[in-house]
């Protein structure tokens, strides 16, 4: 089992900040500072080398770095081969999960609940970015498995299918565009409000668009907003058109607050996908995680 300080490291050489993985672990920045320094007085070389604000891994810090990556690796495996030989072993787990800010807001918030309800002893952190920072979260390390829209053909990821979602157009009640339908050409006149670069949603646009040989700067875009919740308040009190995860308006249809706004031969359709590190996908509590999410949205969990 990993010692308190290698714990410590770890998020540090993670992060490579104080701040940042003392906020992780909820202890205070001296304390983190400690148990580095005490690392450092057993190894007998510096870990980390201090560049003003930012921190460096030193050649010593990226030895142990990695190889304490692989103990972490190994004490999971052995933690799940011995609860599969004992049912009262039941170490407590810290998962670190990220998902794209629609899965966070509108998908993950069930799954997580059930999950936990039947795994009392995990603990689980979800940070909920867009696709693209979600990603390089996960190539450095910051979390061992993510949900995100599409698949952004990174050769050393793993790739597993988890939901198809709409992508809709909406605006607000009593918008002039309220119940009308339109061609993909009417996109050039017509006020928008998009997600930010690399949104998977704002991707999904992308891609559809150029089926038409319409080019993104073409339209006429108004706002740029990050995140799904700013830009529905956006439309909420601007005549613009937004496109949007039929998942993260549901209620808003639903109630009439929202009008879905069709518009022919221009269909959104993009896919959820978990992805993880190759030769990390058989890390039993994720893999346990990523199979009950998949049950849960088939049904059967």
């Amino acid at each position: 089992m990993l010692s308190h300080p290698h714990e410590v490291f770890l998020e540090v050489a993670q992060r490579l900040s104080f701040t940042k993985a003392s906020q992780t672990l909820f202890i205070s920045q001296s304390a983190v500072s400690k148990q580095v320094k005490a690392l450092e007085e057993y190894y007998k070389t510096g870990l980390f080398e201090r560049l003003g604000s930012s921190i460096q891994l030193t050649p010593a810090g990226l030895k142990l770095y990695q190889k304490l990556l692989q103990a972490k690796q190994l004490q999971q495996e052995l933690h799940q081969e011995m609860s599969a030989l004992s049912t009262d072993f039941a170490p407590s787990m810290h998962l670190l999960i990220g998902a794209s800010t629609t899965i966070s807001l509108y998908v993950l918030p069930p799954v997580v609940s059930a999950y936990l309800r039947q795994h009392p002893n995990r603990q689980l952190s979800l940070k909920n970015r867009n696709s693209d920072n979600i990603l390089r979260a996960l190539l450095d390390h910051e979390i061992e498995l993510g949900i995100i829209e599409g698949i952004h053909k990174v050769s050393h990821v793993t790739y597993t299918p988890l939901l198809t979602d709409d992508v809709v157009a909406v605006c607000a009640a009593n918008n002039p565009l309220e119940n009308r339908t339109l061609e993909v050409h009417d996109l050039l006149s017509t006020p928008l409000a998009l997600r930010e670069a690399g949104s998977g949603t704002l991707a999904v646009l992308e891609e559809a668009l150029a089926q038409h040989r319409i080019k993104l700067a073409a339209l006429p875009v108004r706002v740029r907003l990050g995140g799904t919740e700013a830009l529905k308040n956006f439309v909420r009190v601007d005549n613009c058109l937004a496109f949007l995860p039929r998942q993260a308006v549901l209620k808003e249809l639903a109630s009439g607050e929202f009008s879905e706004v069709k518009i022919n031969n221009f269909p959104l359709k993009r896919e959820f996908n978990f992805i993880q590190r190759k030769g990390t996908e058989n890390n039993a509590p994720y893999r346990d995680f990523l199979l009950f999410t998949k049950r849960y949205y088939s049904g059967k969990a």
